[in-house]
C-alpha cells in the first residue's frame, strides 16, 4: 500500500527567499514518498532529484543554494499511476516557458486518465499509456486558460473529467502561488502563515508548518481553490459538495501523528481508535504491543482503556541504511522493510499479548512478524484500526489488486466480521484477530461516517462521479 505524494507551496509577500522554507517543508513532509522530490521557483528550471530530500541537500547543496524566489512548490513523490522516474517527478511543466498561461504543477492523488483523455477531446500528444493523470489534468487546465478562462472558470470547465483524488499546488508565470483541494477532499490540504517572512504556506499537512515555525489557519475546504500574489490572499470554489470523502488512512497510516486534518489531530484520533478497540474487544493479555510505528498511539489507547500494560515489544533498527522505515510507502519489498523489526525477547517471552497495527493488505508482514518475531509469545491476539480491506483504492492509494488482498482472498466479500476474523486469525497464525468495524473507526476518529470514504472496505464508489472498472495491477501502474 502506497499513497501519492505530498505538496507544499509558499509565497513571501515581502520578498523573502523561500527556498529553504520549501525544503525545510518537504523533509516534514517525507513519510509521504521517499522515490523523488522537487522544486519550482521562477526564472529557474524545476530543480528534481530522485530519492530523499536530505540525500541531495547533503550532495548538492551549492547548486540548491543557487535557486532563490519569493514564491515556489515542492513535491515528494511516491508512484501510483506512473514509473518511478526523474522524467515522472514533480512539480511538472505545463505549457512551456516562453508562454504567459504556462505553469508548474504538483499533485497529491489519483484521477482516471481515460476521463480526462476524453475531456480533451484527441489533443493529447503521446500516448496515454505514457501521459500521467498530472500531465493530463494540466494540459486540460492550460487548453481552459488560453480560452482567457480564469483559474476557477479552468477548474469549474475541466471538473466533470476529474475522477478522483487531487490536492494540488501550482506555480504560474505571473509568479502566483495556487492551491487547489477536489471537491470530495479525499487527500488534505492546509494553510498557513509564517509571520517571520510574512508567507502564505499550502501544504499537505500541518507538520510541516509545525517544522517551519508557521501557523495553521486552516484546512483548505475541499472545492476551494487558494491564489496568492503579491497582493495577498483571495479564496474561491469552483464546486461546492454537502457530502465530503476523507480518506480514513490519513488517520491510521499515512499523516503525521502531529498533524491536524479537518480539525482532528491524527495522535488523538489513533489513540482514540485505540480505546474504541478496547470497547469492541475486551482481550485478556498480560502486555499491549504496537507494530511499529503508527500504530504505537492505538495501542496506547487499547491500553489506557483495557489497563493491560504498553510494551515497546517489538522496535525497528533505523540506522541500518539511510533512509525512512515507512513500510507500505518505502519503495522496498515489504519483506526487507519487516525485516529490520527486532521482537524485545525480554518484554515478551512467555507473554499473553494483544498486538495492534494500523491495516492488513496483502497479510505477509503480519505472518512475519507473528511466525518469527514473537515465536516465544505465549499467545498473540492481533487487533487492526483499520476495517477490512476488500477493493481497489481509485483515490490515491496503491493497493494490489483485489486478487492480492488477503481478506478478499481468504473469506471473499460475503461473510460478516466475525467469520473474517476467525478466518484471517487461523491465515496468518494468531490466537484472535480483531478488525475495526467502519461505525468503530468513524467514531475513533471522530468523523461522520458519511463524511469519510469507505470504498476499499465496501465496493461503494459513488464517492468518485463515476464507478470505476477494476483495473490488473500493471493497468494501475502504468
Amino acid at each position: 500500500m502506497r499513497e501519492h505524494c505530498g505538496v507544499i507551496g509558499a509565497f513571501s509577500l515581502e520578498g523573502h527567499n523561500i527556498v529553504p522554507t520549501v525544503i525545510a517543508g518537504l523533509e516534514a513532509l517525507q513519510h509521504r514518498g521517499q522515490e523523488s522530490w522537487g522544486i519550482a521557483v521562477p526564472d529557474y528550471p524545476a530543480f528534481k532529484r530522485t530519492g530523499i530530500v536530505s540525500h541531495s541537500v547533503e550532495t548538492e547543496y551549492e547548486r540548491i543554494a543557487k535557486l532563490s524566489g519569493n514564491v515556489g512548490i515542492g513535491h515528494v513523490r511516491y508512484s501510483t499511476t506512473a514509473k518511478s522516474t526523474l522524467e515522472n517527478a514533480h512539480p511538472l511543466d505545463i505549457g512551456g516557458s516562453s508562454c504567459e498561461h504556462n505553469f508548474c504543477i504538483a499533485h497529491n492523488g489519483t484521477l482516471e486518465r481515460e476521463l480526462l483523455i476524453r475531456g480533451l477531446k484527441g489533443k493529447v500528444d503521446a500516448s496515454p499509456h505514457g501521459v500521467t493523470d498530472t500531465e493530463l489534468m494540466g494540459k486540460g487546465l492550460y487548453e481552459k486558460l488560453e480560452k482567457g478562462k480564469s483559474w476557477v472558470e479552468a477548474f469549474e470547465a475541466l471538473n466533470p473529467y476529474l475522477n478522483g483524488a487531487f490536492s494540488t499546488v501550482i506555480l504560474t508565470a505571473k509568479r502566483e502561488l495556487i492551491g487547489v483541494r477536489d471537491e470530495k477532499g479525499f487527500r488534505p490540504l492546509c494553510l498557513g502563515w509564517h509571520e517571520e517572512t510574512r508567507s502564505h504556506i499550502i501544504a499537505s499537512e500541518s507538520c510541516a508548518l509545525d517544522v517551519l515555525g508557521a501557523r495553521l489557519v486552516r484546512d483548505i475546504e475541499p472545492g476551494e481553490i487558494v491564489k496568492v500574489d503579491k497582493d495577498g490572499m483571495v479564496s474561491e470554489h469552483f464546486s461546492i459538495q454537502e457530502k465530503h470523502s476523507h480518506c480514513p488512512f490519513e488517520y491510521t497510516y499515512f499523516a503525521h501523528p502531529s498533524s491536524r486534518i479537518e480539525g482532528i489531530n491524527v495522535y488523538s484520533a489513533r489513540r482514540n481508535i485505540g480505546r474504541t478497540l478496547a470497547d469492541k474487544y475486551p482481550l485478556e493479555g498480560d502486555i499491549v504491543v504496537p507494530v511499529p510505528d503508527s500504530a504505537r498511539p492505538a495501542a496506547l489507547g487499547y491500553s489506557d482503556r483495557s489497563g493491560i500494560p504498553f510494551e515497546e515489544g517489538l522496535m525497528k533498527n533505523r540506522y541500518k541504511r539511510k533512509g525512512s522505515w515507512r513500510s507500505f510507502i518505502e519503495p522496498e519489498d515489504r519483506e526487507v522493510v519487516v525485516s529490520n523489526i527486532t521482537a524485545i525477547k525480554e518484554a515478551v517471552a512467555g507473554k499473553r499479548i494483544v498486538l495492534l497495527d494500523d491495516s492488513i493488505v496483502r497479510g505477509t508482514s503480519s505472518k512475519i512478524i507473528t511466525a518469527q518475531k514473537l515465536k516465544d509469545a505465549k499467545r498473540v491476539s492481533l487487533l487492526l484500526t483499520f476495517p477490512p480491506i476488500m477493493y481497489p483504492c481509485y483515490a490515491g492509494i496503491d493497493f494490489p489488486t483485489q486478487e492480492e488482498l488477503l481478506a478478499y482472498r481468504v473469506c471473499g466479500t460475503t461473510k460478516d466480521l466475525a467469520e473474517i476474523n476467525k478466518d484471517v486469525a487461523e491465515h496468518i497464525g494468531v490466537s484472535f484477530l480483531g478488525y475495526n468495524d467502519v461505525d468503530g473507526l468513524s467514531r475513533g476518529i471522530g468523523l461522520p461516517k458519511d463524511q469519510l470514504c469507505f470504498s476499499c472496505v465496501t465496493g461503494d464508489y459513488s464517492c468518485l462521479k463515476r464507478r470505476p472498472e477494476f483495473k490488473t495491477r500493471e493497468q494501475m501502474k502504468r
